[in-house]
């Protein structure tokens, strides 16, 4: 998965300096493409690039063509095969072809649109980025849920019709810095997550476990609120202590976080269900939790029960709950 990028906003500071830009995207491969659809390059008009759309292997001659539609102020749709050898070098097996539609911003692209999918990739609000050779070029936030869910851009059955999908990056909130947390943290940025741990007690919470990492020794309910859950952060409870999970739990419960988990036995999850009910909630918002939480793999070591929680956490976000 493509980590998080400033390819648009890029674009737009350029613009703004006067330089002129326009960005390259990715809008239909075959074969071993380097880089998927709706990989974006953005050009600035003195031949400065941010991004890639072929992993090296077509860059220099996508910049010539922007500059010369930033020129112009037309769009141009290019084709390129990437011959064996160079699939090679960027890693792998073999060749492909690509299809990339360069748009300047301004004549092509409108401003205010850039504008505005600058400040929603900001606000972290999914958005999808209309273009096409005859289409109104704007940003919608609905009629897409199959490919917000999936990070999948790409033509609709008109065949003239590009949606480029512009998602948040996934965050995963993670209550109770436990060895299972030692575990799932790694697993999660491979994976494309920027994890967050939230656990009061220090000695759990600590750089010497968990070097380099964002740690907040806040109260869980607190630190959830304070860094938010949306239909892109996932959030996990570990600590197997009501005290501390429950909160958590309660807020989540009223928010768009795509996946919740929380650890414990199936009887401890009863009295959790039990709790919950108490406290007003719904069957419905209570059937969003996971518990016991990760897939049923057998798993016994605290580094198999993370591999269960991680792919539960991904089938739920590409196939839906």
């Amino acid at each position: 998965m493509d980590r998080f990028d400033n390819i648009p906003e890029t674009a737009l500071r350029w613009h703004d300096e006067g330089k002129g830009a326009a960005l390259a995207t990715v809008v239909q491969t075959w074969g071993s493409a380097p880089r998927r659809v709706g990989s974006q390059l953005a050009i600035s008009g003195a031949g400065e690039i941010e991004g890639s759309v072929s992993g090296g292997c077509v860059e220099g001659a996508v910049v010539a063509e922007a500059l010369d539609a930033i020129s112009t102020g037309k769009p141009v749709m290019l084709e390129y095969g990437v011959s064996d050898g160079d699939a090679f070098a960027v890693g792998l097996a073999c060749g492909g072809t690509i299809r990339v539609l360069v748009e300047p911003i301004g004549p092509v692209m409108p401003l205010q649109v850039l504008r505005n999918l600058v400040l929603a990739r900001d606000a972290r609000v999914p958005v999808a980025y209309i273009t096409g050779k005859d289409v109104e070029r704007r940003l919608v936030r609905d009629g897409f849920d199959d490919r917000f869910r999936m990070d999948r851009s790409g033509f609709e059955e008109d065949g003239e019709t590009f949606v480029a999908i512009h998602n948040p990056p996934l965050r995963l909130i993670i209550v109770g810095a436990v060895h299972i947390a030692q575990a799932l943290v790694p697993m999660a940025r491979i994976a494309g997550f920027d994890p967050l741990l939230i656990d009061p007690r220090e000695s759990f919470g600590s750089a010497d476990r968990f070097p380099g990492e964002t740690i907040l020794h806040d109260w869980p309910d607190e630190g959830v609120q304070a860094y938010g859950l949306d239909s892109r952060t996932a959030l996990v409870l570990l600590t197997h202590d009501p005290k501390l999970d429950d909160p958590a739990l309660e807020q989540a419960l009223k928010s768009h976080a795509f996946y919740i988990g929380a650890l414990g036995s199936t009887r401890t999850h009863a009295k959790r269900v039990e709790r919950l009910r108490e406290s007003g909630f719904s069957e419905a918002e209570i059937g969003r939790i996971h518990g016991p939480v990760g897939l049923d793999l057998g798993a016994a070591s605290p580094a198999e029960i993370a591999v269960s929680i991680l792919a539960q956490m991904l089938m739920v976000l590409r196939k839906g709950a």
